[in-house]
């Protein structure tokens, strides 16, 4: 299967950063579809297994190439909930890339759609994310939860919601 430009840009710069080698040299050219600047989700998998993600919820660079990159290394390297992904694994990872549209707040859950919406759930400080259309949330109650669960927000904590929508790319 051939990986989409922006994948390729991950994988690449994953094995660069691993490397030690400087992650400018990956030179992809990306189609001009794409966004100028957006909000990115990395994911990382093994298999089944959840393997990294790390992304953002409004863009932090002046570009989606250096979102993709910065992404990409943190989520091979800086997921609090994995060890760093080692080189010899770079290969066999499924990665894909979430270009995220920006959120907008919603006023009940009704207006979520798992398989189309991603989810914000703030409550003060605290704010937990779910990308959409993941495996085994087949519903908006479930996908809040999660959300919640992420944050550390109780579920009977007045919360405020937010919806994205995603380009994944594989």
């Amino acid at each position: 299967m051939v990986e989409h430009p922006l994948v390729r840009l991950a994988r690449l710069t994953i094995a660069a950063h691993l490397e030690g080698a400087p992650v400018e040299r990956v030179q992809i050219s990306l189609p001009p579809d794409l966004p100028a600047r957006a909000a990115v989700f990395v994911s990382l998998h093994r298999g089944s297994a959840l393997r990294g993600c790390i992304g953002t919820l409004e863009p932090q660079t002046p570009s989606l190439r250096e979102e993709v990159i910065a992404n990409a290394i943190s989520a091979s390297t800086r997921d609090p909930r994995f060890p760093s992904v080692k080189r010899d694994e770079v290969d066999t990872l499924e990665i894909s890339v979430d270009v995220l549209t920006p959120p907008e707040p919603i006023d009940e859950p009704t207006s979520l759609d798992t398989k189309r919406y991603g989810v914000i759930v703030q409550s003060g400080w605290r704010r937990g994310v779910l990308l959409p259309d993941l495996e085994g949330v087949d519903t908006v109650e479930r996908q809040v939860q999660i959300a919640r669960t992420k944050a550390g927000i109780g579920q009977h904590e007045p919360v405020r919601l937010y919806r994205f929508e995603v380009r994944r790319y594989h």
